[in-house]
Order: structure tokens, then C-alpha cells, then sequence
């Protein structure tokens, strides 16, 4: 008679990570070089002026500026004018 239960097997013991994905920066804010404006998975968002698009498909800002977002889903960075 066994003292201890048998070892079963499981099949739901797997979770994939969180990929962080979404709009990393608003309409109206401001943003330098470099800066991840939108994290995706396809081209649900595509570059405008002063936007770039990254291997994996993140549109990152190419000049200082505020983000902009169009109608038809461009995402744009318009550059501030010093007074």
C-alpha cells in the first residue's frame, strides 16, 4: 500500500509573459528623439511626419515634439517652435 499519492501530470501549467503593447505617449504630449510612441503587433497605427517604424512594428519619435494622431490612424510628431 503506497504511503504517498502518485505524481500526476498537468497540462495547463504554461502562461506566456505580458508584452506591455498599446500607446505609450498621448495626443498633446511631448517627446524626444528616440522616444516609443505606440507598441503593436501589425500596423494598427502608421508613422506620420517625425515618426518612424521599428522591426517590430513600434513607431518611435525622429525629432523632439508633441505627438499627434490623425484621423485615418497616422501617428505624427509635430516639432515646438521656440519663441
Amino acid at each position: 500500500m503506497a504511503h504517498k499519492k502518485g505524481q500526476g501530470s498537468t497540462r495547463n501549467g504554461r502562461d506566456s509573459n505580458p508584452k506591455y503593447r498599446g500607446i505609450k505617449r498621448y495626443a498633446g504630449e511631448v517627446v524626444t528623439t528616440g522616444s516609443i510612441i505606440v507598441k503593436q503587433c501589425g500596423t494598427k497605427f502608421k508613422p506620420g511626419k517625425n515618426a518612424a517604424l521599428a522591426r517590430d512594428h513600434s513607431i518611435f519619435a525622429m525629432a523632439d515634439g508633441i505627438v499627434h494622431f490623425a484621423v485615418n490612424k497616422k501617428v505624427s510628431v509635430e516639432p515646438v517652435v521656440a519663441k
